[in-house]
């Protein structure tokens, strides 16, 4: 069988989970990847047939959506090419994780598809939403990768399509501790607006992951690294608690880790407000954004909150399985 496999590389989180999941993916066929998108900062370890800028999202230094960069790197002729050019109609099973070139592509030949991931659970409406929604953000989620069948994953099974999250090998087979640190993933929030917000924390050890570094930098306290797949695995496995942002793979494999976690959506990504709700409702902090009193709120988080007792039952090699059973 020869399988089409497009992964968003908006962010790192469809990377990681594409990583974990080839190998497996790999045993049913042979599978062409695609990637789409323009401000990961992972690599793919893996060949890559077909590559795209895609459309991706940008952030500001305060931790929302930069709307104008994101509407300046569209580039609408070359989408129309790509989708064209896009050989989706060569291929037994077109497997795609939240990207709009291929789900155009599929519709426009007359394709068959898979939406894959994350965003497919929320074609249900089963699964949490804030408060406040947004008519455009649903709209978003539920028609930018249009698919003719989906298979979600998230925190829990809201619906009979949706399986449990993908945990990648090293914190699957991992023995987390507590050494002494707590570490930070706010890629939306600048180094200088992490130093402002934690700078007075100085009782603590603070592991900032940060797009802006070539190497570890020291500041007291606060240890800026560069973002890698490894240092942070490490890092996550054994931290204290982990402050992030409310993407999914971070805060399931935190859980998975029985690790205490605060969350924090990215001011203008809808998606993001939804995985917060469903995190509030287990248990977790949820922060709208760093606010001037950050020194308080975290005092009373670290001391006052314990891990949730949660532990996701399934190999990434399960997963597969259980999509593959899905669509037969």
């Amino acid at each position: 069988m020869k399988i089409f496999y497009a992964i968003q590389a908006t962010g790192n989180g469809h990377i990681s989970r594409a990583m974990e999941l080839l190998p497996h993916l790999q045993e049913h066929g042979q599978v062409d990847l695609f990637l789409s998108g323009a401000n990961s900062t992972l690599a793919l370890d893996a060949p890559v047939k077909y590559r795209s800028k895609g459309l991706s999202l940008f952030y500001t230094c305060k931790g929302s959506l930069d709307y104008f960069s994101m509407i300046r790197k569209i580039a609408p002729l070359r989408l129309k090419k790509e989708v064209a050019e896009l050989p989706v109609h060569k291929y037994d099973l077109v497997i795609n994780d939240f990207e709009c070139i291929t789900s155009m592509a599929c519709r426009q030949k007359k394709v068959p598809s898979v939406n894959f991931g994350h965003q497919a659970s929320f074609m249900s409406n089963k699964t949490p939403r804030p408060v406040e929604t947004s008519r455009v953000g649903e709209w978003l989620l539920k028609n930018y990768a249009k698919a003719s069948s989906y298979v979600g994953l998230h925190f829990e099974q809201y619906d009979d399509f949706i399986l449990p999250p993908v945990i990648k090998s090293e914190i699957w087979n991992a023995r987390p501790t507590t050494g002494g640190y707590i570490a930070v993933y706010l890629p939306s929030y600048c180094d200088c607006e992490i130093k402002k917000f934690f700078s007075g924390l100085t009782h603590y050890r603070f592991h900032v992951f940060s797009k802006e570094v070539q190497y570890t930098t020291n500041h007291g306290h606060l240890s800026f690294i560069p973002v890698n797949k490894k240092a942070f695995n490490d890092s996550l496995v054994h931290c204290d608690a982990i402050i992030c942002g409310a993407g999914f793979e971070t805060p399931a494999e935190a859980l998975h880790l029985n690790k205490k976690i605060m969350a924090m959506p990215i001011k203008g990504q809808y998606e993001q407000k939804c995985n917060a709700a469903a995190l509030e409702k287990l248990g977790v902090k949820i922060l709208p954004e760093l606010p001037e009193n950050f020194h308080t709120v975290f005092e009373e988080w670290y001391h006052h909150t314990q891990p949730l007792n949660i532990r996701f039952p399934y190999h990434a090699s399960d997963i597969i399985q259980m999509m593959m059973k899905k669509l037969s």
